[in-house]
């Protein structure tokens, strides 16, 4: 009896040791593995993602429009230790997502998965599809995801969402990640935290932070109109519209065409994603030209009365620069320069100053080859190594825009410069930016005499001209160079940069085509479009009147 008591005794101890350490396994050395379960199911449910904060345009008013926001999209998925047949589910499902067979049966081999994520923003027709082929370990759910109510609309601007990678995904838990424009630049603070499973209890996600921009919705409308109807016009590669305002530095308008749908951004071409406005570099040719003349203005070298004998052409290191229009003006005035856009003035100009001094100008003071430092992603610095050559012909042809490269964006904000009576304000894009003075570039008294050259040019030339409006406007056709090789091609870029009211600017516009066909005059193009922009945001500010008569 004592016997069978004692092994009574014995088995239960053991049996208590055996389940005390069972207890032990799952709750301290199991308890990892559990917790990683957990967190996949939560995963799965969709518990964890935090919403990405959402994104504003606004109008004149100050009212909010949204441009990105989260809406409800359907999101297949696989739950791989219940598909009992991987080869035939894989088959059936890459057919109705348009996925790799291969890709979607390695997703559902691994046994000892719980999700795994095979078509996000699925339509509705491949909803049906899924739910008719009724296969085991295939489930449709409701998720949010990025959606972008305006279309193409500011799509530059925005950028969008795409799909992290495996190993992105496992580091930081997310699905999507900004791609371009503001999505890219402002990635951490919309998308805000993930959650996490803490054993039996979750710690929720932390909603992304929202954006306000300064893009004014109804001026962006306007400008992406008139450069798409421009481009189709000529048959253009490209067009490009910026609107700023000088006082602050904000950027009303940023456009280019062709553009995307970044609802639908897999069916545009790569190239039509960058923002050309501060992604891709040009020369700019003759709207230069009011930049060289502040510098020469400023520096006390020239006024806009001083007179030069114009001959047509000039020749410097052996290379001859002669006026767009091969005529001869004689006695000229630099504001006759500047009404009828002569290069050989301008070199002039150029020459009265000297290399160092129109050095510093353009390197030092109004900073060409420097970023502007917008808060978008991919901004470039210009390419003005000619100017560090010591060539006399290179400073000669910079002074009116050939050979050296800038981006749309720094030659809209150096413009601003002269609109903002010489001083350089940085480029705005978010709304809570505070405005900042990045220097005084010339006088006051310089920028207002430019001014004044600028709006002659527009009397004289007549097709920017705006009633009982004074407008300040340069044109610029500028040949676009042989890349690869040597020399200018026939192809042509036209651009037009002006400012309204001319004496208290509310805005400064850049207009761009990329090669018209048949090389037309910055004239036939960009100029009407500069006028018609401009009639609209006069009229949608209700801006008075500022011509005290007809001239």
């Amino acid at each position: 009896m004592k016997w069978r008591i004692g092994s009574l005794i014995s088995f239960f101890g053991v049996l208590y040791i055996a389940l005390v350490f069972q207890l032990y396994n799952l709750q301290f050395k199991k308890n990892a593995l559990y917790e990683a379960k957990a967190e996949s199911q939560q995963v799965a449910s969709g518990v964890l993602q935090p919403n990405r904060g959402n994104v504003y345009v606004t109008d004149k008013n100050g009212n909010r429009i949204q441009a990105i926001m989260n809406k409800e999209f359907s999101l297949i998925y696989a739950v791989p230790k219940e598909v009992s047949d991987p080869d035939v589910v894989a088959l059936n499902v890459s057919k109705i997502l348009g996925l790799s067979q291969p890709d979607v049966k390695a997703m559902l081999v691994k046994t000892n998965d719980q999700y795994e994520l095979l078509k996000f923003k699925a339509t509705n027709e491949e909803v049906d599809a899924i739910k008719k082929l009724d296969a085991r370990g295939i489930y449709i759910k409701k998720q949010q995801g990025r959606f972008y109510p305006l279309g193409t609309l500011v799509s530059h601007v925005l950028g969008y969402v795409g799909p992290v990678n495996e190993e992105e995904k496992k580091e930081g838990g997310y699905s999507e990640k900004g791609m371009y424009g503001i999505e890219k630049q402002f990635n951490e603070e919309l998308m805000g935290s993930m959650g996490k499973v803490k054993g039996d209890r979750i710690v929720y996600p932390q909603d992304g932070r929202d954006i306000v921009l300064t893009i004014d919705r109804n001026i962006q409308a306007q400008g992406e109109e008139i450069i798409r109807n421009l481009v189709e016009k000529w048959g253009a590669e490209s067009g490009t519209v910026i609107v700023q305002e000088p006082k602050t530095g904000k950027i009303l308008a940023m456009g280019n065409y062709p553009t995307f749908d970044p609802n639908n951004y897999k069916e545009a071409e790569m190239k039509d994603f960058i923002n050309i406005a501060v992604q891709s570099l040009y020369e700019p040719g003759s709207v230069m030209k009011p930049i060289t003349m502040s510098a020469g203005i400023d520096s006390g070298k020239i006024t806009p009365d001083t007179a030069y004998n114009d001959t047509g052409s000039v020749t410097l290191n052996k290379r001859t620069i002669k006026n767009w229009d091969l005529k001869a003006y004689g006695r000229t005035t630099m504001t006759g320069v500047i009404e009828h856009s002569l290069n050989v003035g301008t070199v002039f100009a150029q020459q009265q100053m000297g290399d160092e001094i129109f050095k510093d100008y353009f390197l030092n003071r109004y900073t060409f080859g420097e970023k502007t430092g917008i808060a978008l992603p991919g901004e470039r610095d210009g390419n003005v190594s000619p100017l560090k050559s010591g060539q006399a012909v290179n400073y000669a042809t910079a002074a009116f825009g050939q050979g050296i490269a800038v981006t749309p964006l720094k030659m809209v904000s150096v413009m601003s410069a002269i609109a903002n009576h010489g001083v350089l304000m940085k480029p705005l894009i978010l709304a809570d930016e505070e405005p900042q003075e990045v220097r005084r570039v010339i006088s006051e008294d310089a920028a207002r005499k430019v001014a004044e050259m600028m709006v002659s040019a527009v009397y004289v030339n007549k097709l920017a001209e705006i009633p009982k409006y004074q407008v300040a406007g340069k044109t610029g056709t500028a040949y676009v160079p042989n890349f690869g090789g040597r020399g200018y091609s026939d192809d042509v870029v036209n651009t037009y940069e002006g400012f309204a009211p001319a004496y208290d600017p509310k805005f400064v516009i850049l207009i761009k085509v990329e090669r018209p066909k048949g090389a037309p005059l910055a004239g036939q193009t960009v100029v009407p479009a500069f006028k018609e922009l401009s009639q609209f945001i006069l009229n949608y500010y209700n801006i008075a009147p500022d011509k005290p008569s007809e001239r």
